[in-house]
């Protein structure tokens, strides 16, 4: 299974802006999607972005449509997010996942450590 090893986290005041990267030890067709999840403290691990190594194709979540950018770089195997103004609701952990599709992901993928992100207003 492919090893994911997310990083990038940290501290910024609302309104600034963070990247993560994530670094996967392969491309595979079983790890053609390459995503981003998060936790925020007390609730569950919700979708934030995706893409696909093959084709670029990318999917958002509303609340991060306009704010946040997911890209990736063939090749260093290594996709990125990158988050701009940002807000105390984007507080949380942040997990890398890879996985055939973006629908499989959740419940059959593969993922990074985590990074922890705090907003600070």
């Amino acid at each position: 299974q492919v090893q994911l090893v997310d990083s990038g986290g940290g501290l910024v005041q609302a309104g600034g802006s963070l990247r993560l990267s994530c670094a996967a030890s392969e491309r595979t067709d079983s790890s053609n999607a390459m995503g981003w999840f998060r936790q925020p403290p007390g609730k569950e691990r919700q979708f934030v972005a995706a893409i696909y190594w093959n084709d670029g194709n990318t999917e958002y979540a509303d609340s991060v449509k306009g704010r946040f950018t997911i890209s990736r770089d063939n090749a260093k195997n290594t996709v990125y997010l990158q988050m701009n103004i940002l807000n105390s609701e984007d507080t949380g952990v942040y997990y890398c996942a890879a996985a055939r599709t973006v629908a499989l992901m959740y419940h059959f993928g593969a993922w990074g450590q985590g990074t922890q992100v705090t907003v600070t207003s």
